[in-house]
């Protein structure tokens, strides 16, 4: 009997890819293919690990040694270390979309996706990664539609994973993709991680912008932070920045990529999220200490804004004993 191979996933190291997610990867897939010979299932899946060395890309582990290699998959991890030159990363990308041209899915993990981007496949595409390279990649990469809250995005040929320990979201997206969702599931279980399925809004931090160099702007950014946009309305943003309106909402945006209101309610729940992680305050406290009167309505915004409700927000993030 002809044996079925194994489809092979080829993970990328560079210079500060970061050392647990190679591995943690390799681990995931070695589980899934456990699970799925436990099933009584066909093969697996072939992990190679491919480094540059001089001019060529050379597989320096292959859990599947002996046939030809052509990865069905090819992931770009993520990194702890600043971001790689660009022309450092061209290698890795051409290597990539000759990969990508005889078919196979590309994929990213955090900071991976500078490297996937290299490529210029994603131009015109939709991608995630950390919360806190979302700015720097869409600056870098105009063309690719950049939305950081979401954890996964598979858009096909091209996946991408958001936060730094995404690799194990994107890991089971690959696993149901390749032996099905019930390997996938047994993996999830085995290895005591959930499904895919989460987004990052409720990781996501509020980092405001404030090296853009509009003194007026920044100035009316300061209160609003003293205050916790709290009690403030356009008529005192006006007065603190001394514009007329029309000049200060054009301004503001293009200052911080927000309107005013949306600033404030960034500020609002920021501040809502740290009263449910360390208080006992009820929800409906928290939304009047917060400046929200009606707690329908704050309720509303705070889920639009993490994705969660403020009763599952604190469940998860909460600290022992601070209340329901």
């Amino acid at each position: 009997m002809t044996a079925i191979p194994m489809p092979e996933i080829a993970l990328l190291l560079y210079d500060g890819a970061q050392a647990a997610a190679i591995h943690g990867l390799t681990d995931l897939f070695t589980v899934a293919t456990r699970m799925a010979r436990e099933r009584g299932g066909p093969g697996g899946l072939r992990v190679s690990h491919w480094r540059l060395t001089g001019d060529a890309m050379a597989c320096v582990h292959d859990s599947g040694p002996g046939p030809a290699h052509d990865p069905a998959i090819v992931i770009a991890p993520p990194s702890l270390a600043p971001l790689m030159p660009a022309a450092d990363m061209r290698p890795l990308a051409r290597w990539m979309t000759e990969a990508h041209a005889r078919g196979a899915v590309l994929a990213s993990v955090c900071a991976g996706a500078f490297l996937l981007a290299e490529t210029g496949l994603l131009a015109g595409r939709p991608a995630t990664t950390h919360w806190g390279y979302a700015g720097m990649l869409a600056g870098r990469f105009p063309e690719i539609r950049v939305d950081a809250d979401r954890l996964v995005i598979d858009d096909g040929d091209l996946i991408t994973a958001g936060g730094v320990m995404a690799w194990a979201d994107l890991g089971l997206v690959l696993v149901e993709r390749l032996l099905g969702p019930t390997i996938m599931l047994d993996t999830a279980r085995f290895l005591l991680v959930d499904p895919p399925g989460r987004d990052q809004r409720s990781y996501r931090a509020f980092i405001p912008v404030l090296g853009h160099g509009d003194a007026a702007i920044l100035k009316v950014q300061h209160g609003l932070q003293a205050s916790g946009a709290v009690g403030t309305d356009l008529a005192t943003m006006l007065a603190l920045s001394g514009l007329e309106e029309r000049t200060f909402l054009r301004r503001f945006r293009k200052a911080t990529g927000m309107t005013p209101t949306e600033y404030c309610q960034q500020i609002r729940v920021a501040n809502a999220r740290a009263a449910l992680e360390l208080t006992r305050r009820s929800v409906g406290q928290i939304a009047f200490d917060v400046g929200y009167e009606d707690p329908s309505a704050f309720r509303k915004l705070f889920q639009r804004l993490t994705g969660l409700s403020p009763g599952a927000y604190r469940k998860r993030f909460g600290r022992p004993g601070s209340g329901t």
